[in-house]
């Protein structure tokens, strides 16, 4: 079982509040992911979770169980770091097996879990080599490996795989993906990548300056975010913002329209303007569109590559189902 409540959970350094209160459920077997810029308190969260931080005020229930004054190693939880902390000196074998000698677990039952946790992570050939003489996947393989052995209740990642090259990034997101449908363990994912929140999550938690501006699911923080804040973290190239006399025609005070539901035209369309620096993918094609009157520039994408060129000139049609209207408190309308 992995269900965790926070119940009106706060920290304060001195003075200074990092999380005001707040409410919080994680359902057992969810994959959370903890998203937001550098700074809004989601590893604090985390390690409040751990207990590796004390609130300062509020409830921290394990189970249906008060673990706010429960030490860490107690707490049933397992939690996976940025760097890998293994020991460089110690084989792989010996560092997954590191937090069950700690607990005293029998040999047998040790050799049980390590062979274990090694096939799931396809660590098998490598249990008797040093740390050195891994990739960086392969270590991050081995410091989840010494999570898996522990059997939590859940897992907590604080951005693992911040350390990793482009390529191996989207392997072990995957990978991690995939642990989780193996395991069906709770586990607790922060990152500031909302690529990795939006493909890995069951649910996502958004955070600014502490505070918990959305929850749910990916496809619902992408079609209906709340507010702007949301709205434009959430997708990449993130959301258009319109205001003036465009958002008043929908009754706004901030139109928002993704990249992607803004169809491109030579020829016909409401809005006007010149294309500045284009973005080559080849799957897409990312177009920057000046001189609209309607921004300082919005963003386009296209499907694939589209003959048009810097200095050219553009009609745009927003997909009228695909607007987003919020009021001037930023707030979605509708």
């Amino acid at each position: 079982m992995g269900r965790i409540q926070l119940k009106q959970v706060e920290k304060s350094f001195g003075d200074v509040t990092v999380i005001p209160p707040l409410d919080l459920e994680i359902n057992d077997g969810e994959f959370v992911v903890f998203v937001g810029p550098s700074g809004c308190g989601k590893s604090t969260l985390l390690r409040l979770i751990a207990g590796l931080e004390d609130v300062s005020g509020g409830v921290i229930e394990i189970d249906g169980s008060d673990a706010t004054s429960i030490p860490p190693a107690k707490r049933g939880l397992a939690m996976v770091f940025q760097s890998y902390a293994l020991y460089p000196h110690m084989t792989v074998r010996k560092n997954i097996a590191f937090p069950l000698r700690m607990a005293k677990v029998s040999a047998e039952e040790q050799e049980k879990r390590i062979s274990n946790a090694a096939e799931v992570l396809n660590l098998t050939p490598y249990l008797d080599r040093r740390p050195g003489q891994l990739s960086g996947g392969q270590r991050q393989r081995v410091a989840i490996g010494r999570a898996i052995v522990r059997e939590p209740a859940a897992f907590l990642f604080d951005e693992p795989l911040s350390n990793l090259d482009a390529a191996l990034r989207v392997g072990m997101r995957l990978e991690i993906s995939e642990l989780h449908k193996r395991l069906k363990t709770t586990m607790i994912y922060v990152t500031h990548d909302q690529v990795e929140a939006m493909t890995m999550a069951d649910k996502i938690v958004v955070l600014q300056a502490g505070i918990i501006e959305q929850v749910g699911s990916p496809l619902e923080l992408y079609h209906t975010p709340r507010n702007l804040f949301v709205a434009g973290f959430i997708g990449s190239p993130k959301m258009n913002f319109i205001e003036g006399a465009e958002a008043e025609k929908y009754d706004a005070h901030t139109i928002g329209v993704r990249p992607e539901h803004i169809d491109v035209s030579e020829t016909e369309g409401p809005w006007r303007g010149t294309v500045g620096v284009s973005e080559h993918l080849g799957s897409d094609t990312f177009f920057h569109i000046n001189g609209t009157g309607l921004a300082d520039a919005l963003t386009v994408r296209a499907s694939g590559e589209v003959g048009l060129n810097r200095g050219d000139t553009i009609f745009l049609t927003p997909q009228a189902d695909k607007i987003h209207r919020f009021d001037r408190q930023g707030l979605r309308i509708g």
